[in-house]
C-alpha cells in the first residue's frame, strides 16, 4: 500500500490519495498543480518581483522577524502537521522544524543587510589609483525552490527566507508525501505581511516540480535524490540559469582510539537515527579502530536497548516511523543484501511487529564491507553499520571511498588530530565530537561534493547565491582616455617601459598589489 496513490478525478489535474505513515489510514486528497497552474504562479511572481526588490532591506527583514514570532506562536500547529505527515518523533519535529527554522530566520533577518550591502573593493596596482571598484548585489528575479519530504517545513522556510531577503520572489513545491507541512511556510509568511506573489508554495508531485524547473525561473534550488538532481542540472544548463543541488549522502563516522566512547556511542545513535535516519547528513558508516571496537560496540548495544518507538510515547518517542513506503523498501532491501553477504545483525533488522505503521526497528549491523549496498548507497534509515579497522588512516581511506561527499564526523579527545582528520575527509563539511551539525549553523556554508551535490547554501555565501554580484568600475580623474585611439608605436613602447618599471626594475608592482 502506497502512502500516496493516484485517484480518478473530473478535472485535468492529478489527484492523489494520502495516507498516514503511522496508521496507514487515509488522511486526505492532494490536488496537484498542473503546468498551467505553475505558469500562472511564475507569472504572478514575475509581476511582484520589481516592487519587492524595491522594498528596503529593513522592511524585508522586519517581515522575516515577524514570521519568526508567528512561528513561535504556531509551533504546536507546525509540529502536529509535520508529525501527521511524516510520523517523525515529536522531538525531532521540534528541533528540526521549529528550533532550527527560528534560529535561521533570526540569523538572516539580522545579517542580510550587512551581507548584501554595496561594498567598496580596492583594485590593485595602477588600476587602483585610477579606478574605484564597487560591488552591488542584485536579486536574480524569480527563484524555483524544490524541497523533499524529510525536512518538509525547514527546507522551504530556510531557503525561501534567504531568497526573499535578497529581493527575489519564490515559487516553491514541497514533496507530495508532505505537502501541507511545506504549505505552512507560505501561510506563515503571508500572515507576517509578505506581499501577495512573493512566496507561493504549490501543492504537487514530480511533474509539478519539473514544470517549475522548466517554467522560466531565474534560479533553481533543489534538494532531493541524485537521479532527479541530475535531471534538474541538465534542465538548468540548457536554460543557462544557476542551480544549487543538495543530493544526499552516505556519511562516515571515524572513532579513534582516544575517543570518549560514551559520547561517541550516543553520537552514533543520534547521528544514525535522528529523524528516523532520514537526514541527508545522517551517519551511515561507522569505522572504529580495533583497540576500542569491542568496548564501543558494547556501549552502542547497551544504549540501543531503551529506544522507544510508537506515537503513544508522545514527546518520549525516540525513533519515529519511516516517512515513506518507498524508503522502507530501500531500507529493507539494503539490510537483506547485507545479511545475504555475511553481515551480522545484532539488533533490529526488521519492521517493528508491534506497531501498525511504517516502523523499522533501530538496527545495529557489524561485519560490513564495501561489497554491500548498505555501505555504498544511501540507506536513509535508523541503522548503525559498524566496521572494525586497524588504523585511523584505514578509516580515513574507507570514509573517502564513496561516490558521496556531504558530511562526516570524527571522534577523538585530541582536537588537533580531529581537525586534521576532518580536513582530510573529502566531504562538503565535517564535525569533530558531534554528529553532522553544519546545516544547523546558519553561518556555515552548506553543500556537498561528488554525488552529494553542487553549490552551497546558507551563510553569507548562500545568501549572496540568490543575487548577481555585480562589479561597477568608476573612473576617478576623468581627462583623456588612457591608451585610447589612435594606437601608435610610441604608446606601445611607453607601455613596455611601464611594465618593466613596475614588475622588473622596482618592487613597486608588489607593493601596489
Amino acid at each position: 500500500m502506497s502512502l500516496y496513490e493516484p485517484i480518478e478525478s473530473n478535472d485535468s489535474r492529478r489527484h492523489l490519495q494520502l495516507r498516514s505513515p503511522v496508521t496507514l489510514e487515509p488522511t486526505g486528497e492532494l490536488v496537484c498543480a498542473n503546468s498551467e497552474d505553475v505558469a500562472a504562479a511564475i507569472q504572478k511572481a514575475r509581476a511582484a518581483q520589481p516592487a519587492w526588490a524595491a522594498t528596503s532591506m529593513k522592511a524585508r527583514a522586519a517581515i522575516v522577524e515577524k514570521a519568526l514570532q508567528i512561528l513561535l506562536e504556531r509551533q504546536d500547529e507546525v509540529i502536529d502537521t509535520v508529525v501527521s505527515e511524516t510520523g517523525k518523533a515529536r522531538t525531532d519535529a521540534m528541533s528540526m522544524e521549529v528550533f532550527s527554522v527560528a534560529d535561521q530566520l533570526c540569523y538572516y533577518a539580522k545579517n542580510a543587510e550587512k551581507f548584501l550591502a554595496p561594498r567598496k573593493r580596492k583594485a590593485h596596482g595602477l588600476i587602483g589609483i585610477m579606478k574605484q571598484l564597487r560591488i552591488v548585489y542584485k536579486p536574480l528575479g524569480v527563484v524555483g525552490l524544490i524541497t523533499p519530504w524529510n525536512g518538509p517545513f525547514v527546507l522551504v522556510m530556510n531557503q525561501a527566507a534567504q531568497a526573499i531577503l535578497a529581493g527575489n520572489t519564490v515559487v516553491a513545491k514541497g514533496s507530495e508525501v508532505t505537502p501541507y507541512s511545506a504549505k505552512l511556510a507560505e501561510d506563515i509568511f503571508r500572515q507576517a505581511g509578505l506581499p501577495d506573489g512573493v512566496l507561493q508554495v504549490l501543492l504537487g508531485d514530480g511533474e509539478t516540480g519539473a514544470a517549475i524547473v522548466r517554467g522560466g525561473v531565474d534560479k533553481v534550488s533543489f534538494t532531493g535524490s541524485v537521479a532527479t538532481g541530475k535531471k534538474v542540472a541538465v534542465a538548468c544548463a540548457e536554460q543557462l540559469i544557476p542551480v544549487s543541488l543538495e543530493l544526499g549522502g552516505n556519511d562516515a563516522m571515524i572513532v579513534c582510539a582516544d575517543a570518549d566512547l560514551d559520547r561517541a556511542a550516543d553520537g552514533a545513535w543520534v547521528g544514525s537515527c535522528m529523524n528516523t535516519g532520514h537526514y541527508c547528513c545522517g551517519t551511515e558508516r561507522i569505522y572504529v579502530v580495533k583497540e576500542v571496537y569491542d568496548e564501543f560496540l558494547q556501549k552502542v548495544l547497551e544504549r540501543g536497548k531503551g529506544l522507544r518507538q510508537g506515537s503513544e510515547h508522545g514527546w518520549n518517542e525516540d525513533v519515529g516511523a519511516v516517512f515513506w513506503d518507498r524508503q522502507m523498501a530501500i531500507i529493507e532491501a539494503h539490510v537483506e543484501d547485507a545479511r545475504a553477504k555475511g553481515a551480522n545483525i545484532l539488533m533490529g533488522g526488521k519492521r517493528n511487529p508491534d506497531l501498525p505503521g511504517l516502523y523499522y526497528e533501530p538496527t545495529v549491523i557489524t561485519e560490513v564491507d564495501n561489497s554491500m549496498d548498505i555501505m555504498l548507497l544511501e540507506t536513509f534509515g535508523p541503522i548503525l553499520c559498524i566496521q572494525k579497522v586497524d588504523t585511523e588512516e584505514e578509516a580515513l581511506r574507507l570514509a573517502n571511498d564513496s561516490e558521496f561527499g556531504l558530511n562526516g564526523n570524527v571522534w577523538t579527545q585530541d582536537k588537533d588530530k580531529g581537525y586534521r582528520l576532518a580536513a582530510a575527509i573529502d566531504t562538503g563539511a565535517c564535525s569533530v565530537n558531534d554528529m553532522a551539525v553544519s546545516y544547523g549553523i546558519p553561518a556555515a556554508p552548506f553543500g556537498g561534493k561528488k554525488n552529494s551535490g553542487l553549490g552551497q547554501v546558507n551563510g553569507k555565501k548562500g545568501l549572496r547565491g540568490y543575487t548577481h554580484e555585480m562589479p561597477i568600475v568608476i573612473d576617478r580623474f576623468g581627462g583623456k582616455m588612457q591608451n585610447g585611439y589612435p594606437y601608435s608605436a610610441d604608446s606601445a613602447e611607453g607601455m613596455k617601459k611601464l611594465m618593466n618599471f613596475l614588475w622588473v626594475k622596482t618592487p613597486l608592482g608588489r607593493w601596489m598589489s
